[in-house]
């Protein structure tokens, strides 16, 4: 039975778990997955898988999910706008459509049990054939903590014993672990889905702490949202110092980051999104390739089918520019 008291060294890491791309910088989705989101109103299931295949026949590779029970921006009477559950979605969407991988951004490791999302992360792997990516988060929303009486304090150092046993279980397979928040005794994850490590892990952060043990643990870095490559690439600076400080060779670590979108009809659901033609938003993208990222995730407003529709004619304009 193994134990992670030990943490992986830097040489424990290929970088080959993420998903394959004919792109430089592949593309991603943010779902709107809530009330008063990007697609207008509330989404129902239905509408959620013709969002994920719209974005599949546009061109996108990677559908992302936020993870929250409910946000702010609601009214005074009504302060919270409420949010599908994103385990269920995912795995759901996994099952309903192929052909797109399947990605957390992020799930919440403040209020699931480690050994939970480990086991629900094998199981939507299954349900995907191999199509799904962990993202993990210590947890930046209160509402989401407080509505349920879940703990908001030390995130960072609940998520270190988090990230601990769900890597073990992810790529041993069994842990045995004593931390100050959570344990593992003698525990296995069983049974095993299509891939003998399980899925990919990104950790989206930009703290200094955090930022070691993505260094130490992830697949894959995220940050968002943003509008200009610039200070994506001061990030990506503090990403490749983490990886040094843990003796990890910063190449190993794939880098995604995020940024908002206008389309016509845009609801303001998704703040600070950049307009313009399809050649300027194209070029816009193109920006963020230039810097080294090796994903992008897009906040499209208004996230519908009709939407990601036209969109396809911005991916076209993108890949026309590589």
């Amino acid at each position: 039975m193994s134990s992670t008291g030990e943490r992986p060294s830097g040489d424990a890491f290929s970088g080959q778990r993420w998903p394959s791309s004919p792109r430089a910088m592949s593309l991603g989705l943010m779902m709107p997955i809530g009330e008063q989101s990007a697609f207008g109103g509330t989404p129902r299931f239905a509408d959620l898988v013709a969002v994920a295949e719209a974005a599949r026949d546009a061109g996108i590779e990677i559908v992302w999910f936020a993870d929250h029970f409910a946000v702010g921006g609601g009214t005074a009477d009504d302060p919270y706008r409420g949010v599908w559950e994103a385990i269920a979605l995912m795995a759901g969407v996994a099952a309903r459509v192929p052909d797109v991988q399947i990605g957390a951004l992020v799930a919440n490791t403040g209020y699931r049990n480690p050994g939970v999302i480990a086991r629900a992360a094998e199981t939507i792997d299954e349900i995907s054939d191999g199509r799904f990516i962990l993202g993990l988060g210590a947890g930046g929303m209160k509402p989401d903590h407080d509505q349920f009486g879940f703990p908001f304090d030390r995130r960072v150092s609940r998520f270190e014993d988090a990230i601990a046993i769900i890597h073990a279980l992810l790529r041993d397979g069994e842990v045995d672990y004593r931390g100050e928040f959570f344990t593992a005794n003698r525990a296995v994850n069983r049974p095993r889905g299509p891939r003998p490590d399980g899925p990919p892990i990104v950790v989206g952060t930009t703290g200094h702490r955090m930022l070691r043990l993505t260094a130490r643990y992830a697949d894959a870095w995220n940050t968002t949202w943003y509008r200009d490559p610039a200070e994506v690439a001061a990030e990506m600076r503090r990403v490749d110092a983490a990886c040094a400080e843990v003796g990890r060779d910063p190449r190993t670590l794939v880098r995604t980051a995020g940024g908002n979108l206008a389309m016509p009809g845009y609801h303001g659901a998704r703040p600070n999104a950049v307009d313009g033609t399809v050649e300027e938003k194209a070029a816009w993208l193109d920006g963020f390739r230039a810097i080294g990222l090796d994903h992008f995730v897009i906040g499209l407003d208004p996230a519908t089918p009709e939407s990601l529709a036209a969109f396809a004619e911005v991916v076209r304009a993108y890949d026309a520019m590589a």
